[in-house]
């Protein structure tokens, strides 16, 4: 096998996996140890996975997020869950800001349900889905452009945020510990703060799996948001930190969900 399928084929394991072992991917491709190193070695410097001791996973740590090309294939039913509690928050007419994440596609496809409204997005995911549909306004933040968080970035972004006004804005998180929120880039954080700071109202959306953790920019203290929408409740610790601090939390059901 060519080192570039076998690198493919690697991603698609950790994709399914989360994680994978430096002996079980030197078994199964009939490599010897020193040529797994060297491939995870390459697949980290493009920020596709993290090296751990024994092996890679794509899972977040404090200063990595996986790429968007995984994220969006990840956690498909709880996604669509969020998204339908989202939904009830949207009325015809809004300005809705969307932010950057694979989460927040999937909601941003699902917004023309509503239509007409004026949705402005970093999110090239967003852009490419709503672009061409009617009832839609769309502007779309310019920035610099990372391929791995499929979005725009930078004082462009930035800039552009600061002379807008919008009704509403959906923004994704990666890490809640206690009653603060996280994420792991600074640019992506600063963002986000532009979003939160341009709109009236703020919802904030967290997979239940992402409660307990923490990363390396803070974000944003929880009662800044009006709304906290989850897929599943989250850990007896999290969510006794929020009831104590009167915060509500909104928990859909992925069950009771059609994708």
């Amino acid at each position: 096998m060519k080192r570039n399928d076998r690198q493919r084929a690697i991603i698609e394991l950790l994709v399914n996996q989360g994680e994978v072992g430096l002996d079980d991917l030197a078994t199964r491709f009939a490599v010897s140890k020193m040529t797994i190193h060297r491939d995870l070695d390459e697949l980290e410097g493009e920020g596709l996975l993290r090296k751990v001791r024994g092996g890679a996973t794509i899972e977040a740590s404090t200063q990595f997020e996986s790429d968007f090309r995984f994220r969006e294939r990840q956690g498909t039913e709880a996604k669509a869950a969020m998204a339908e509690a989202a939904m009830e928050l949207v009325e015809p007419g809004m300005t809705v800001m969307v932010n950057d994440g694979s989460m927040a596609a999937l909601l941003g496809r699902r917004l023309v349900q509503r239509a007409p409204l004026t949705i402005i997005t970093n999110n090239a995911a967003v852009i490419d889905a709503l672009r061409a549909e009617p009832g839609i306004t769309l502007i779309a933040l310019g920035g610099t452009y990372s391929a791995k968080f499929n979005a725009f970035f930078g004082t462009l972004t930035e800039t552009a945020l600061a002379g807008l006004r919008a009704d509403l804005a959906f923004i994704s998180s990666p890490a809640v510990s206690g009653l603060e929120a996280f994420h792991m880039d600074d640019a992506v954080v600063r963002a986000k703060r532009a979003m939160m700071a341009s709109a009236v109202k703020r919802c904030l959306l967290v997979n239940h799996q992402r409660f307990d953790r923490t990363a390396l920019h803070k974000l944003a203290v929880l009662d800044e948001f009006d709304t906290i929408i989850t897929d599943e409740p989250p850990s007896a610790a999290a969510r006794a930190a929020m009831d104590g601090a009167g915060l509500a939390l909104t928990v859909a059901d992925a069950k009771e969900t059609e994708l």
